[in-house]
């Protein structure tokens, strides 16, 4: 049995369907059919004709058990199982439908409009499902990116490796910026994915998204923020000053205006969440217009707006809010950071991942930079690289024990990203999918980096996890014990492994759970906009 993604799955969900019913005994030995969060409930003639082995081995398929209980036959399928139950119901017809039935099961497994799950936990949960989806038609390609850095980082000249290459060549740039362009491009390509995932039938959303990802990257926005550099009619060079800041709010500085209203436009690159919210905002007002719109403006009018409207929204609200959401968590890292290296790293090494899900990771990296340059070491790193060894190390215990080809497939190139400094695959393709492997993972994580914090490990430069540890080396001219510090890498690296290996082993990961599960909303918006 195998999982597709849910770009493969709508393209299939009729297929899936007819599969389906022939192997439960064909269209004729099914009665009724219902469906609860995850699952189709088939009230069957004849149970003992429906072929269980048959079933199981159809792709989407997460698995299939009769529950006498109910008298039901149950087809697992996860979060695309609305779509298949339509497909079904449309080949057996209206007479095997009943809707209150349907509710029912909804409602005790949590998805009827009478649950009773806490608001907060399932606003969270939808919100994972639609990053989690968006994300996954991008994951081989960012597995990709980390895998080529990461063996680029092996053959460099002064990491104690291979030395084959100069950093400053053209070849070492020409590489690092390949392996890095699906990481740069990422509002980009999010984009794009999201529109599929959120409004699979809407053609034009999509490219709508994708425009709106450029936009947050373009580096034409650079001069309105940052220093640049200017050339002459003569060729004459000079460094041109950021323009001054245009408002303080909150420790946040809003650093150029749009209508005259202060903004803070921060650096969008290798974000996810805001183009997110942005294709959400556009969702809807797109198939406003798409109503609204006289047929011969909607080619034009209809992106038109809603790319303006969209990019506008992102530009006012997301960039402020989360600049003070990471001027705040900032400085709450630095005061944790001062408590004691050992309580940092348990703290900061249990939640970072959780930063890295809505994009307020890039918050750290200005604190690290400031670390580097003033002492030459920084603990906020070293605690950084063991979250991403332990989440790559949840997708490894994924891989050894589950017996889905399909998730080995997924799994074992994300360990390898994220032992080569990339954690995105791990997360999005497996761990955050399996809620419980990241959470084990992040225990581990919390472990690791609060044995290191307590033996005063020390870390040298940027590049982290298993690849980074020659960053653990350091100069006996300036610093005691070079190979105590490296020694005690690897003795925390090793707790860490163990620890968020076993975690998900035992507690994290079983192949009867479902892909998506706690998550099984297909997106956060779907019912607003149908009310």
């Amino acid at each position: 049995m195998s999982l597709l993604t849910k770009g493969e799955l709508m393209a299939n969900y009729t297929q899936m369907a007819t599969e389906i019913i022939e192997a439960v005994g064909g269209a004729s030995n099914v009665t009724k059919v219902i469906h609860c969060i995850t699952r189709l409930r088939f009230t069957l003639k004849d149970k003992d004709k429906a072929d269980t082995a048959k079933v199981e081995a159809i792709p989407g398929v997460a698995g299939a058990v009769y529950n006498q209980g109910l008298n039901q036959y149950q087809v697992v399928i996860g979060q695309a199982v609305e779509d298949v139950y339509d497909e079904v119901v449309e080949q057996l017809g209206d007479s095997v439908v009943d809707q209150e039935a349907t509710q029912a099961a909804l409602a005790e497994t949590g998805g009827g409009k009478g649950g009773s799950r806490n608001p907060f936990v399932h606003a969270f949960q939808v919100v994972i499902g639609t990053i989690t989806g968006s994300m996954i038609p991008i994951i081989g390609l960012l597995a990709a990116g980390g895998m080529i850095n990461g063996l680029l980082n092996i053959f460099i000249k002064g990491n104690g490796l291979l030395n084959w290459i100069d950093p400053n060549s053209p070849t070492k740039v020409i590489i690092s910026t390949m392996a890095m362009a699906p990481f740069y491009f990422l509002p980009v390509l999010v984009g794009f994915s999201a529109a599929k995932q959120l409004a699979p039938k809407d053609n034009t959303l999509p490219y709508i998204g994708a425009a709106i990802g450029g936009f947050m990257i373009d580096p034409n926005l650079n001069p309105l923020t940052q220093a640049t550099i200017a050339t002459s009619a003569k060729g004459v060079m000079s460094v041109v000053p950021a323009p001054s800041a245009v408002a303080h709010l909150f420790g946040v500085t809003f650093n150029t205006s749009y209508f005259g209203i202060p903004v803070n436009l921060p650096s969008y690159a290798y974000s996810i969440f805001p183009v997110i919210v942005a294709v959400a905002i556009a969702k809807p007002l797109n198939a406003w217009l798409k109503k609204k719109l006289p047929l011969a403006l909607r080619p034009i009018f209809q992106p038109m707006i809603t790319f303006f409207v969209a990019s506008s929204i992102v530009l006012l609200l997301v960039g402020p809010v989360i600049s003070t959401i990471s001027s705040a968590l900032s400085n709450v890292i630095d005061f944790v950071l001062g408590l004691n290296l050992g309580i940092a790293g348990i703290i900061v090494g249990g939640f970072y991942q959780c930063l890295v899900i809505f994009g307020l990771h890039w918050l750290v990296v200005p604190l690290i930079s400031q670390q580097l340059a003033a002492t030459g070491t920084s603990s906020l790193n070293m605690i950084v690289s063991f979250t991403m060894l332990a989440q790559g190390t949840g997708a490894l215990a994924v891989f050894f024990k589950t017996r889905k080809t399909d998730i080995k497939g997924l799994a074992l190139p994300a360990a390898i990203s994220a032992f080569c400094g990339v954690t995105e695959p791990a997360m999005y393709g497996i761990n955050l999918k399996y809620s419980r492997v990241f959470i084990m993972s992040s225990i581990g994580a919390a472990v690791g980096a609060g044995v290191a914090g307590f033996m005063n490990l020390q870390m040298f430069g940027f590049s982290g996890s298993l690849i980074g540890f020659p960053n653990f080396i350091s100069n006996p001219l300036t610093h005691a014990h070079p190979a105590g510090n490296l020694a005690t890498f690897w003795i925390a690296s090793i707790i860490c492994m163990v620890v968020a290996f076993a975690l998900v082993w035992m507690f994290g990961y079983k192949d009867s759970d479902v892909m998506g599960a706690g998550v099984e909303k297909k997106n956060a918006f779907k019912d607003a906009v149908a009310k």
